[in-house]
């Protein structure tokens, strides 16, 4: 163990069995918790040897865990840039691979294999890399790989062309039970290549995995598999176009030069065999994008293109937008070309019932001929049946109801007086430097689809809600606590909220921790609410929150009290406006469902 290993903040609360948070409350609390040897002012980094000496000092650790400490020999061994080299050699021998780390590297792998199993110490190497690099690093969740994989139909050999750490082939093996057959893929990172091999390979998986890039340097050339998935690079145009002109891979036309994920669709409709089945993430614009109607065009005149199932924004590891998955089969010399497409969309959990309900009843059926205009628009929300008012009560009902709460409305307005007065204002980041308040800033990216803890994202703080995403503790997560004033980063409507009860923060927020002796956080978040939205900076409609120039007056805590009083006022009645607004849309809805359907008439003189 080198003597200089560093850890982050999120390292020290993953080895303590805590919060971040709870990390920079030690910091602030403990003169003598260790002072950073490193990083930067936003992710600093500390002596481990000191860091583990002063957990021990609290009791608050026993031992080091053996794994921790091997995972931070090899991520001290280099830097950041070689890290994925290093960890991919070290897992690739374990398996039995012709890598050759460093031998003091190796013998505490070997070790920890030892204790732990060669698959569970390859898949920690490979979890700790993937956290550590949580904002380079883009890996399919879970439930969407699990998703991709259940629309296949039990292929003996499986293709991925841009396999990344080999994420896509595992879920084949693991929804195979691991039976007899065969995985290829290719990835352009050498090493990136080589831990999803290892991974694999752990798994007793054989598996082929080659690297190279599939478009320009295929790896497997003559390759029939049974089935072939991927997620490809978004939005890339130098992908291959000028010198591929003429490859016998587009059967379907030349992918045009901004249309790179076309060429991916048609790279693995090429490698499997005729009845070969493909499954693809593809962006949303690649269905309705104008210069790629003509391959659209043809994958569903030559029955390749079975169906299109949107998915939830952020089911893509790349991309923010609501993806979709094409679901495609190669086209035998016998077959009859179908006469309509699946169009769905759905939770991710809810694809494979759709898929099914299709091929068994073809619901969700849009016939290819419906399809086939100037644009060739496939985005399946086009073709999906519009979801009628569900009558849950009269009209009568909803007319009281709504009677009620502008009663309600008019009673819930703050009560203020017309009285002018001058403030003193200061902005926070002085605030802030003076120590008054602290600020902390979430990742900018992190995973809010899956895992089993619940997570605050930036919407849910727009729109006065509960936690809904879901996510895992690594580093950079940050644990709001009660009293704390949490703020989107980026928005299109400023909202400031003041936290009730410890919950785990998704990305793009700022959180502001408020000493209450001297701040009362609501006096404070009501105040960053207009004052964050004037020294915003906004791109098409988007504000960019720069909480540090907002203008907080200076006034005594009894005063605060008194404007914080005032906000938890003004929020409750912004709450009865838009309950208010809910119900007379419902109402209006009704009214118009009756009027059309034939169950109400209108009211004559």
């Amino acid at each position: 163990m080198r003597d200089d290993a560093t850890v982050t903040a999120g390292d020290i609360a993953r080895l303590a069995g805590v919060g971040r948070a709870a990390v920079s409350n030690w910091r602030r609390r403990f003169p003598d918790f260790p002072g950073p040897v490193g990083g930067t002012s936003s992710n600093p980094l500390f002596s481990l040897n000191e860091v583990e000496s002063w957990l021990r000092s609290q009791g608050k650790l026993d031992e080091l865990p053996f794994d921790e400490r091997v995972w931070q020999q090899i991520r001290n061994s280099v830097d950041d840039l070689q890290l994925l080299s290093v960890v991919s050699d070290v897992a690739w021998s374990l398996v039995g691979g012709d890598a050759e780390p460093d031998a003091g590297l190796a013998d505490a792998a070997c070790r920890l294999a030892a204790e732990l199993g060669t698959p569970e110490t390859v898949e920690f190497f490979y979890r700790r890399y993937v956290e550590t690099n949580s904002r380079r690093v883009q890996v399919p969740s879970p439930d969407v790989a699990a998703a991709m994989v259940a629309l296949l139909e039990s292929p003996a050999t499986v293709f991925d062309p841009h396999c990344g750490f080999g994420g896509l082939l595992i879920a084949a093996v693991d929804a195979a039970r691991r039976q007899a057959g065969r995985v290829f893929g290719q990835e352009r990172d050498a090493a990136m290549a080589r831990l999803a091999a290892a991974r694999l390979a752990a798994r007793g998986v054989k598996a082929d995995i080659r690297a190279g890039d599939s478009l320009t340097a295929d790896a497997f050339p003559d390759l029939e598999a049974d089935a072939a998935i991927c997620i490809p690079p978004y939005g890339e145009r130098g992908w291959g176009y000028e010198e591929l002109t003429n490859d016998p891979r587009w059967q379907y036309g030349l992918p045009p030069r901004g249309e790179s994920e076309l060429a991916w669709v048609q790279h693995c409709l090429a490698r499997v065999r005729p009845g070969g089945q493909v499954v693809v993430l593809m962006p949303p614009a690649a269905a309705i994008r104008r210069s790629g109607r003509r391959i659209r065009s043809q994958l569903l005149r030559t029955g390749a293109l079975q169906g299109i199932i949107g998915l939830p924004a952020g089911s893509a590891p790349q991309s923010t937008q609501p993806p979709h998955l094409w679901v495609l089969r190669r086209p035998s010399d016998n077959d009859v070309v179908p006469s309509q497409v699946l169009m769905a969309d759905c939770a991710v959990d809810e694809v494979l019932p759709a898929w099914r309900a299709f091929l068994e009843q073809s619901k969700g059926a849009v016939a290819i001929i419906d399809l086939l205009d100037d644009e060739v628009d496939l985005t399946p929300s086009r073709y999906l049946a519009k979801k009628a008012v569900p009558v849950t009560r009269s009209v009568d009902e909803s007319q009281a109801e709504l009677a009620a709460l502008s009663r309600k409305l008019a009673d819930a307005v703050p009560k203020v007086l017309q009285e002018p007065r001058a403030f003193t204002m200061t902005m926070l980041g002085e605030l802030i430097r003076a120590g008054a308040v602290q600020l902390e800033q979430t990742p900018m990216r992190m995973e809010t689809e899956s895992g089993d803890v619940p997570l605050l994202t930036a919407k849910d703080v727009t729109l006065g809600r509960g936690p809904t995403g879901k996510g895992t503790v690594e580093a950079g997560t940050i644990t709001a606590q009660p009293g704390d004033v949490v703020i989107p980063a980026i928005t299109r409507v400023v909202h400031a909220r003041v936290i009730t009860e410890e919950v785990t923060l998704g990305p793009h927020l700022f959180v502001i921790r408020v000493d209450p002796e001297l701040f009362d956080p609501h006096f404070l978040a009501g105040f960053l609410r207009l004052s964050a939205e004037r020294t915003a900076s906004s791109i098409s409609g988007t504000l960019r929150i720069d909480v540090r120039r907002a203008q907080i007056p200076r006034l005594p805590l009894d005063e605060q009290r008194h404007y914080g009083a005032a906000f938890r006022q003004l929020e409750a009645y912004e709450r009865v406006i838009d309950e208010t607004a809910r119900v007379g849309k419902q109402l209006a809805a009704q009214i118009l469902e009756g009027l059309t359907g034939g169950t109400l008439q209108p009211v004559t003189d």
